[in-house]
């Protein structure tokens, strides 16, 4: 059965830091595009940051410097550290794996929420 799980979200003030986390279960991760995406209320989902099999980053725009991306592939784990927050940054963060070849697969988890708000 296959499973991302997340969990590290929460309330936090502006300027403040969390760190999410993503578990893979179910498929071999490794092999495997992992991210993070985000949706606020009445906002489409979009991506926050990726990172390929290979350690290849992507970021959006708007975290570039504040947030960082990273994998252990032994502990079949994603990691967003998210520093330097913003209410802005308030949304549903959701972990995503894309097979990195055919036939490319792709899963969501639940979501976790963040809200930064003083």
């Amino acid at each position: 059965q296959v499973q991302l799980v997340e969990s590290g979200g929460g309330l936090v003030q502006p300027g403040g830091s969390l760190r999410l986390s993503c578990v893979a279960s179910g498929f071999i991760s490794s092999r495997y595009v992992m991210g993070w995406y985000r949706q606020a209320p009445g906002k489409q989902r979009e991506l926050v940051a990726e990172i390929s099999a290979g350690g290849t980053i992507n970021y959006a725009d708007s975290v570039k410097g504040r947030f960082t991306i990273s994998r252990d592939d032994t502990k079949t784990t994603v990691y967003l550290q998210m520093n330097s927050l913003k209410p802005e940054d308030t949304a549903s963060y959701y972990c995503h794996a894309e097979r990195s070849a055919w036939p490319y697969y792709n899963y969501w988890g639940q979501g976790t929420q963040v809200t930064v708000s003083s």
